[in-house]
Order: C-alpha cells, then sequence, then structure tokens
C-alpha cells in the first residue's frame, strides 16, 4: 500500500501534476511512511528520472522546471516532519551553494532543510555561484564551513578552483570545506584538498557537526 502512495507521487513529479503533489505527500505521512523513504525513494527518484528524460530529450527545461515545483509542493509537506538526528553541539556558520555552471539544487535545499533543523546557521547563495560570490560570503559572514554541491562532472573544475582560492588567501585554517552531490566522490575530494565528502543529506548533518566540532 505504501509503495502504491509512494509510486503514485513519484509519477505525479514525473508529469508534473503540481495540485496533486501536496495531498498525496499527505497521505503518505498519514500512512505513516518515514519522511526520509518519502524523499529519497519518492521525490529524488522521481526527479533522477526528470533528469534522464531531460538528458535523452523526451523533456524540456519547462517540464524539467515543472516536474521541480511539484516536487517542492511535497517537500514543503515532508521536510518539517522529518527528524534530525544530530543536534549541533556547536552553533556554526555554513555557507551552501551549487557551483557555478550547474543548475541541479534539490539536494541542496534538502541538505539545507537539515542543516537548519540541526540548529546551525545557514547561508545559502542558492545555485550556479560564482567562485568568488562564494569565497566573499565566506569572509563576510565568518563562515566555518563551505558546503558546496554539483551533479555535473563539468563543474568539478569549479570546486577545484575554490579550494585553490582558500589556500592562496590563507582560509583553509578559518574555513573547513565539504563537497556532495552526484558527480562527486571521496577520492575527489582528498584529491583537491577538500575537508570531508558526504554520499546524501542524512550523511551531511553529520559529516558538517564533526568538522565544527573539530
Amino acid at each position: 500500500m505504501n509503495n502504491e502512495i509512494l509510486d503514485k507521487l513519484a509519477d505525479v513529479v514525473v508529469k508534473g501534476k503540481i495540485k496533486e503533489a501536496k495531498p498525496l505527500a499527505e497521505q503518505a505521512l498519514a500512512a505513516g511512511v518515514d519522511p526520509k523513504v518519502i524523499i529519497f525513494d519518492s521525490l529524488s527518484k522521481a526527479m533522477g528520472s526528470v533528469g534522464q528524460k531531460y538528458e535523452t530529450k523526451q523533456y524540456f527545461l519547462p517540464q524539467v522546471l515543472l516536474a521541480a515545483q511539484t516536487m517542492y509542493q511535497a517537500l514543503d509537506v515532508v521536510l518539517p516532519k522529518m527528524k534530525v538526528d544530530t543536534k549541533a553541539k556547536t552553533p556554526g556558520k555554513v555557507v551552501l551553494a551549487v557551483v557555478e555552471g550547474d543548475v541541479h539544487d534539490i539536494g541542496k535545499n534538502i541538505v539545507k532543510a537539515m542543516l537548519t533543523g540541526a540548529g546551525l546557521t545557514i547561508f545559502d547563495m542558492g545555485r550556479d555561484v560564482p567562485v568568488k560570490n562564494i569565497i566573499d560570503k565566506c569572509k563576510a559572514e565568518s563562515a566555518e564551513v563551505l558546503a558546496t554541491s554539483t551533479l555535473m562532472t563539468p563543474t568539478l573544475a569549479v570546486m577545484k578552483e575554490i579550494e585553490k582560492v582558500l589556500k592562496e588567501e590563507n582560509l583553509k585554517s578559518k574555513i573547513k570545506t565539504i563537497i556532495g552531490g552526484g558527480a562527486t566522490t571521496k577520492e575527489f575530494a582528498d584529491q583537491i584538498g577538500c575537508d570531508a565528502w558526504a554520499y546524501d543529506a542524512v550523511e551531511a548533518v553529520q559529516v558538517v557537526d564533526a568538522l565544527l566540532a573539530e
């Protein structure tokens, strides 16, 4: 039964049936489905499928944006119900951004919601953000952690550039960096000199907490 609701919700997102998203998300919660399961097994999966349709030219930007708006309708219902496993032991300041050249921000938004829920102060810069703007924001807010993400391989170079600039400006000791997103790996993070990598939003909260405690 629950799988039926999740499949239906995923289908609604893929087809961009914006009016049906909220009621279905509420139905899933009422049926006792864990918010994490709704987000990762239904909503994220649906957007993955939308991404594939976009790559194979079955979908174009308007359909992708409609699907994303539909997904956010459901996310608005589900995120407040998500239990965050960790309450940040040290309240820290985190700058969050999707790097320049990438506009996929669903993962970032889930991470933002969970980090906020853990009691951290989040400065969300959005998507497709140039390196200079990211570094300037870190300096302006005296951020302790910089979290960036990308789902695309070409934009990995931007993450490398961020590490380079932080080193050049002697900010590495002050600002811890964490990366995530489909195109990133633990190996890549180590290779560019990044402090940490997280597989998903749940892990990101724990990793950021550990970075702040250092």
